[in-house]
């Protein structure tokens, strides 16, 4: 008698290993995917403010990071991470679990390519990671933006929760929803596409991982930029004087006051920094996610040996 490890596809994880292995993979890659390219998100989110104060108005993603750094100091580039980091985890570990649970269940792990599949998967993971996660993206949008009065997360939730009601954190959840849902299931589904032209073997290879989720972010991001402004502006409306801003209610009013205030050019507000910080953030966070699922799942054949005669 001979034991041989059984040999296991990684993409899938082995029938045997838990749905933890996903939940631990996807909170990894989340952290990582949201930190590391944080800055940028923060120029992002100030380039993308309606009514900027003067010291807030940048030409550039490299003009913003120069006037940060001089009058702010280089860490206000990172105030808010935190927020970040405690939802990001939770978030994405929900996120990847739902993933892969619903591709299994629509198909999308048979041979040949499936992009309806991956895209509904998608689609099903980010309306459960986005309940989840837009307390935490409000928080972070508000000591994002200049001249913020939060010393850290605690007191910022408790002050606007105090001021605004807990409606505030939910309140841009529907157009959160409406923006990541076309976002992932194209990141998704142009993933899962180039994933298996660039490594027909599916076999494990960062660089094509790597590739994929950085173009696939790139993409992604592009598109769904109009949808992003009018998401920020939902979230940092506690923040600002103007009283119409401050009574925006909904995806169709932000995008009516976006329109009237900044003309079609308003929607591409942000456009450059989300791209840029978009396209290495997917990239990392599919290259990390795919590594652990690969760890997870030789650690789970050499655990799981077979009796072969």
């Amino acid at each position: 008698m001979t034991q041989v490890a059984e040999e296991i596809d990684y993409e899938a994880l082995p029938d045997n290993a838990s749905l933890s292995a996903s939940l631990l993979a996807g909170a990894f890659a989340g952290i990582a995917e949201h930190a590391i390219m944080y800055p940028v998100d923060s120029i992002k989110t100030r380039m993308q403010i309606l009514n900027p104060t003067p010291q807030a108005v940048y030409s550039g993603v490299i003009n913003a990071v120069s006037k940060i750094s001089t009058t702010e100091g280089a860490r206000t580039l990172w105030r808010g991470v935190n927020s970040v980091i405690l939802g990001a985890g939770p978030a994405h570990a929900l996120y990847f679990g739902s993933y892969e649970y619903a591709k299994h269940a629509f198909g999308g792990n048979e041979s040949g390519h499936h992009p309806i599949a991956a895209a509904a998967a998608g689609a099903c993971a980010t309306i459960a990671s986005d309940a989840l996660m837009n307390p935490f993206d409000v928080i972070k949008q508000r000591m994002q933006v200049h001249g913020s009065i939060y010393k850290n997360v605690m007191e910022c939730a408790s002050k606007v929760y105090r001021a605004e009601g807990m409606r505030a954190f939910y309140i841009s959840y529907p157009t959160t929803l409406t923006m990541t849902i076309p976002f992932q299931s194209i990141q998704f589904a142009t993933y899962e596409y180039l994933r298996k032209v660039l490594n027909p073997s599916g076999d494990y290879d960062p660089v094509t991982h790597i590739t994929a989720g950085g173009i696939a972010g790139a993409v992604a991001a592009a598109v769904t930029t109009p949808l992003d402004v009018a998401k920020t502006l939902l979230q940092t409306r506690g923040e600002v004087t103007d009283v119409r801003i401050r009574n925006c209610n909904g995806l169709v009013d932000a995008f009516k006051l976006i329109y009237q205030r900044q003309g079609i050019t308003g929607f591409a507000k942000g456009l450059q920094p989300r791209v840029l910080s978009h396209m290495p953030s997917t990239a990392i966070c599919w290259g990390v996610y795919e590594y652990g699922k690969w760890i997870l799942s030789r650690g789970n054949a050499n655990q799981q040996p077979i009796n072969m005669p």
